[in-house]
């Protein structure tokens, strides 16, 4: 899970987080989330595996506010050889649902094409039965 206090730069005008940037928090803690399990991203990388969004789903359920205190937490649904499924919801500090997202990523290469992550990555990133 990944904490976080939202600035003012993450705002818009009305003091509401900025729709946009709740991407960014859903990148935010799928990037650590991978680091936990030994998958950084670079790490990947530097192995020609690149993963990009084909999908994304939005449910904004409750606002978040200037100040506020955000818990992002962040699991896997589905793997399978070129794809990876996340979830992830936002809580504010009073443990209110403000913000549910999925989050399909495909596995390419260097030149763009879908690829295979590998037995051992996949395996890895699998949920748990």
């Amino acid at each position: 899970m990944m904490q976080k206090t939202i600035f003012y730069h993450d705002t818009d005008c009305g003091g509401v987080v900025y729709y946009g940037n709740y991407l960014k928090f859903f990148e935010e803690a799928r990037t650590l989330y991978m680091q936990e399990r030994g998958y950084a991203i670079s790490e990947l990388m530097k192995r020609g595996l690149f993963f990009v969004v084909s999908r994304q789903e939005v449910e904004y359920k409750y606002p978040v506010r200037y100040a506020d205190v955000i818990n992002v937490d962040t699991k896997i649904l589905e793997v399978s050889d070129i794809k990876i499924i996340f979830e992830n919801t936002i809580t504010n500090q009073n443990g209110r649902l403000c913000t549910k997202g999925r989050t399909t990523l495909v596995c390419i290469n260097a030149q763009g094409m879908p690829t295979p992550m590998g037995a051992d990555t996949k395996k890895a990133l699998s949920p748990a039965q």
